[in-house]
Order: C-alpha cells, then structure tokens, then sequence
C-alpha cells in the first residue's frame, strides 16, 4: 500500500486530490491518502446547503462550505480531526462493505486504548453511542475511495452552531443529517496518546496502519507538477464552485414573515439550483412602488447574501418598502431560523 499526505488544510483542494487519484492514480496497489482541515463544513452530494448549514454563522467564522462527490450527511472538520481515504481498484465485492476499510483503523484507535471504538450501523463508527466518525463510499469507472473522518479534538461547541436545520418550513428533496451526540477520541485514548498534535495523531495511526515504525520506510505516492496543476483545476471546476456546492440543492418552497414597526413583509419565494426562481411579496409596508419591480430584480439571483446586496440598492427598497431599510430587507430574505 501506497501512501500520500498533504500539507494542504483547505477541504476544497484536499477533496479534489481525492477525485484526482481515484480518476488518474496509478493503482497497481492502493493508496491511503490522510488530509487536515481548517474549519469547514462538508455536504454529502445529495444534501441541500440551505437546511443543512447555519449560512450566518459559518460566514462571520469564515468557515468553507463545500460538497463532496460521495453521499452521507454533512459534517464539521477543523484541526482537530484527521480524515483518511482508501484508494484502490472496485474488486467487484466492495461496495458498502465498510468494515473492510474502517477496521484497520479501529484496531489502531483500540492499539491507542479506545478500546470500545467499533462500526456502528452502515457507516458510522462509534464509543458508545457516540459518534466520531462517518464515513462514506464513491465508486466510479472501476476505481473506488472509502473514505472518512476521525475526530480527536474537534471543537465540539461550533458542530451545533454551524450545523442545523432551519425553522422555517422548507419543503425540499434534500437528506436531512442527523445529528447524533459525539465524542472525540482523545479522552479515550491512554495517556500516552492523549497529548498528541494532530499530525501527531495522523502518522500515529498511518504508521500503525502501514506497519512501519518510521514513515520514511513507507512507499509514498509523489504528485508531479502535472498531477498538481490537474488538481488545481478539478478544485476550480467543481469543490470551490459555487454551483456545484450551492446549486446542487434541491428545489425548496420557503417563506420568511416579519412585522417591524413600519409594518409587515411576507416573502414567499422558491430556489432552484441555489438561485432565486420565484419570488412574491405581501405586507402591509408603507411604500410607494409596487413590488413587482422588486420581485423581478431578484429572479435568477444567487440565494446569497452578496448577491441579493449587488441587485438592490436603497433607492428601491424605500420607494417600495418605505422606511424599512435594506439591510432589514436582506436580512428577511436570507433569514436562518
């Protein structure tokens, strides 16, 4: 078995190597890939980004939201977790079987005295009803990656804040995640594991996986320069699209109501593709144009804060909605309850 780490902690380029070898590795053997992330939120390919993440708070903690290419729920990375990925040939009998992947790992975390740590249903691996792992599967042209994450000191408090379903009623065709409790792994582990950097953590469990005392005597997959530039470009293309991590959301029917002192708007508006596809406005605001100027403005807007800002300016907002300012306006609009 090969094996290849980056230094790199931005998920988008991190996932994008990932597809890289699957699609152009060599894998005459397989390769296991490790990658740290700053803090970011991961969606599974078939979640929808406007239920599944607190869009406020993820962009005030400047954290990255992308999608990845295999299903699942969403889940928050930062420096604390490790996530790994088995590369390797579709033998045919692999699909699913993810005991076949996550259990070198598990003998690992119990080598490190989580003893208790063991796959839990399909996909997620558990200390007593904790998760601290999920994991899923992509299998495409006859290659495949297993892949997962491996929480040792994440930050436990930001989970329930960037990740949440919103109030609102929002019809929609997404996969709501459910949020189990977790647990991370270091105050599982013996002492002598429990002080451990993170990339301590991460070869830790790669030389124990690889069976080398010293990574230097490991096989490592070099990336050429060509192989970098192709990579750079899969992260342009898809991980750090906006289409492709926004727009891939489901159609949803939302609608976001509010009486300020100057009176009531009701907006009841659709997204499709994470744009804008229909919009219609009721109150009883004070303004003096009609709205439809107003509704039309926004179709085919990106459903983001900047871009609703960039198709309206305050001149429109007063002549509509009177003395109910644009940032109040907005505010509505792009609400998480």
């Amino acid at each position: 078995m090969k094996y290849l780490v980056t230094d790199t902690r931005d998920i988008r380029y991190n996932l994008a190597l990932e597809t890289y070898l699957m699609e152009h590795a060599q894998l005459d053997e397989p390769i296991l890939y490790f990658y740290i992330n700053s803090p970011c939120i991961i969606l599974g390919r078939n979640q929808d980004a406007y239920e599944e993440v607190n869009l406020d708070y993820v962009r005030e903690h400047n954290i990255i939201v992308t999608r990845r290419t295999s299903g699942g729920g969403a889940v928050f990375d930062d420096l604390g977790n490790v996530s790994f990925s088995f590369i390797t040939k579709d033998d045919g009998h692999s699909n699913g079987n993810f005991a076949k992947f996550t259990d070198p790992v598990i003998e690992v975390l119990h080598e490190m005295g989580a003893t208790k740590a063991e796959l839990s249903g399909r996909n997620d691996l558990q200390i007593e009803g904790k998760k601290f792992s999920g994991n899923a599967m992509r299998i495409a042209h006859g290659r495949m990656f297993s892949h997962g994450t491996l929480m040792y000191d994440v930050d436990l408090d930001v989970i329930g804040h960037a990740l949440n379903v919103p109030k609102d009623k929002i019809e929609s065709k997404g996969i709501k995640s459910v949020h189990s409790r977790v647990t991370n792994l270091k105050p599982h582990f013996t002492p002598d594991y429990q002080h451990l950097t993170i990339e301590e953590f991460r070869d830790t469990l790669a030389k124990k996986i690889l069976g080398v005392s010293d990574l230097a005597d490991a096989k490592e997959y070099v990336l050429s320069d060509e192989d970098k530039a192709a990579v750079a470009k899969i992260n342009a293309e898809i991980f750090s699209n906006w289409d492709f991590v926004y727009g891939k959301s489901p159609k949803a029917a939302i609608q976001h109501r509010e009486h300020f002192d100057q009176g009531t708007v009701d907006f009841r508006f659709q997204i499709e593709g994470g744009k804008i596809a229909y919009l219609k406005v009721y109150g009883d605001f004070l303004g003096q144009e009609d709205v439809r100027d107003f509704e039309q403005r926004l179709l085919g807007v990106r459903y983001d804060r900047e871009a609703i800002n960039q198709k309206i300016d305050e001149g429109l907002v007063a002549r509509v909605f009177g003395k109910i300012t644009k940032d109040e306006i907005v505010d509505l609009l792009v609400r998480q309850e």
